[in-house]
This record gives C-alpha cells, structure tokens and sequence, in this order.
C-alpha cells in the first residue's frame, strides 16, 4: 500500500510511504479489538472503591429490639445495613480490575485498528519533523497546516521527542505517543492517526 508523505507545511512531497499489508491492510478482527480496549480500559481502574461494612462504623451492638412478638422482622444491632445509618450490605471493596491478554491477540488488535484506519482514508503520513523550542503555538500551526483543526488527533512518533511532546501537552484534542507504546484505544479513539515517517519501520519491526 502506498501512502504520500507531507511536509510540516502539510504540503505533499514526491516521496510515498510503502505501508505493509500484513499490518495495514487485514480484515480486522473486531473481537480482538474489544478484548484489547476492555483489557487497556480495565488497567487504568483504580480499584479503590470502599464502602464500611458492619464491623468498621461505630455504634452499640445491643439488640434493638426483643426477637418475637414485636409484629416486625427481627433486627439486631443499630449497625445493621437493613437500618438507617447501618452499614452498607455487600458493598464495593478495594480491588484489581487487571487482566492479561495473550501477545499475539494485542499485536492483532493493533493491526486491525490501523486496518480501519487506513480503510477510512485517516491515515496521514508526515515527514519527521522538530520544533526549535517547546511552544504550543507551533503545535497548532502544525495541525492547521494538516487541515486538522478541530479534530481528535493522535500524532505516532518514532522516537521520543520532547520538544513536540510538550508542545502539544496543553491541547485537549491532541496525543503524541512513540510507536513502542501505542496502544489500540488510542488509535480507535481518534479520529485522525498522524504517522511520523520513521515511525512506520518501529510499528512494523513489533508488530511483524
């Protein structure tokens, strides 16, 4: 598959980027997707959810009332979670919502979603590029050179760049992610998948 590549200005050059059709262009697997952004979503989970149960609240554990003869249910101490005030029956407790995923799968899923990407023509392919400083402002004439304004953005870079990196950290439809830790969430989750050139030898090298 053959890809033009864009300058910085968003301009096209005469270069064409050669993308593998064993990465980008399979029939996705949408089971596999689901099962790598329900593993991603679970991860991110805290888990600390808490509520008291009977023996953490305080208050005397005195029956409240004799057992028979009151035309009620039996109840026994104020901490019961059947009264108000009492402790909460069968409530959240701290736990670990993480669950592991078989390799292969991971690597299907991600191939799948760069699939429905480049199926849907959102695949955008950039020469590398730096920025002399850190500035947001050269972030958002970099997106408005690619037309891209207003749109849910995730930038793949090949290798870490700080200089891109924190530029686009105050911008609220942006991601900068390398191609060692891109994940299927995030491609799925943008609209439109900018491809650092470089980047492209990194996704395949892990994915093949």
């Amino acid at each position: 598959m053959e890809v033009k590549v864009v300058n910085q200005s968003g301009k096209a050059t005469a270069k064409q980027a050669a993308l593998s059709d064993a990465i980008f262009g399979i029939e996705p697997n949408d089971h596999a997707i689901y099962l790598d952004v329900k593993q991603h979503l679970a991860n991110r989970r805290q888990g600390t959810h808490k509520t008291k149960e009977k023996w953490e609240i305080s208050g005397s554990t005195r029956k409240i009332k004799k057992q028979k003869g009151t035309g009620g249910a039996r109840a026994g101490s104020i901490k019961s979670g059947t009264i108000v005030g009492g402790a909460r029956m069968f409530g959240p407790k701290p736990r670990n919502y993480s669950f592991k995923l078989n390799v292969k799968l991971k690597r299907l899923a991600r191939k799948s979603a760069l699939s429905y990407k480049a199926k849907s023509n959102d695949l955008i392919i950039v020469e590398d590029f730096n920025f002399e400083a850190p500035k947001t402002k050269s972030f958002i004439g970099f997106v408005s050179n690619l037309e891209l304004n207003n749109e849910k953005i995730l930038l793949i870079l090949g290798s870490q760049n700080d200089n891109v990196y924190l530029s686009s950290k105050n911008l609220k439809k942006v991601k900068v992610v390398t191609a060692e830790t891109v994940n299927t969430y995030d491609i799925l989750n943008a609209k439109k998948v900018v491809l650092a050139e470089s980047s492209i030898e990194v996704i395949e090298n892990i994915l093949n």
